[in-house]
């Protein structure tokens, strides 16, 4: 069953965006280590081009600054955030929600990424606070053109690459979050603009189902 875009008028002639929930039967699983695995669920949302489009619209994105070393810069990408998730649009509440069923944990909260051109990107991180727990599971959704997804040891050495397409979902889980690092480099092939959905949860945090 899919669910449609309900927040947006679409033209008659694009369809709109729809979550198939049917594609998590055919996920591929890829052992890092005996504790950490990424899971790959391809095409989980259809017309994700058109998703794009609608959520360059939003009020909230914004470049924001952090240190880096001794001074302030500004981040080579653009982020949207919903603590809360059930203020987001519609349709991202809906991804939550199939996320959280597929996942066994309760999504509530939502940040985007948006990599307008080959010149944004993300560092080698992990994410906060999902780091805070041994374990954690953190599914991130890919929208428009592919872009290299890397992940390496905490400590160093070689990475693991993927090229998610758009409609596609990485899920971090295990200990992906504390003994791992992973980054959207630079690409001066990215053919268009690239978003990602970062579902994040309280619960899990705490160390809740």
């Amino acid at each position: 069953m899919s669910h449609p875009l309900v927040l947006f008028d679409d033209p008659p002639d694009l369809a709109p965006p729809a979550i198939n929930p049917a594609t998590f039967g055919g996920a591929t699983v890829h052992e890092l280590d005996a504790d950490s695995s990424i899971v790959h669920v391809r095409g989980l949302i259809t017309g994700h081009d058109e998703l794009v489009r609608h959520l360059s619209t939003l009020a909230g994105w914004e470049r924001r600054r952090r240190w880096m070393y001794n001074r302030e810069v500004d981040e080579p990408r653009l982020t949207c955030e919903y603590r809360d998730l059930s203020s987001a649009p519609a349709f991202l509440v809906e991804v939550g929600a199939a996320l959280s069923w597929y996942c066994g944990v309760r999504y509530d909260g939502l940040w985007m990424n948006w990599y307008r051109d080959h010149h944004d990107s993300t560092s080698w991180h992990a994410d906060r606070p999902a780091n805070t727990q041994e374990t954690a599971v953190v599914p991130v959704v890919s929208l428009g053109a592919a872009r290299r997804f890397l992940i390496r040891r905490s400590e160093g050495g070689p990475s693991t690459s993927f090229a998610p397409a758009g409609g596609d979902v990485l899920i971090m889980r295990g200990r992906c979050q504390r003994d791992w690092l992973h980054s959207v480099p630079k690409q001066q092939s990215a053919t268009g603009p690239r978003m990602s959905l970062n579902f994040s949860s309280t619960a899990q945090v705490m160390g809740q189902k």
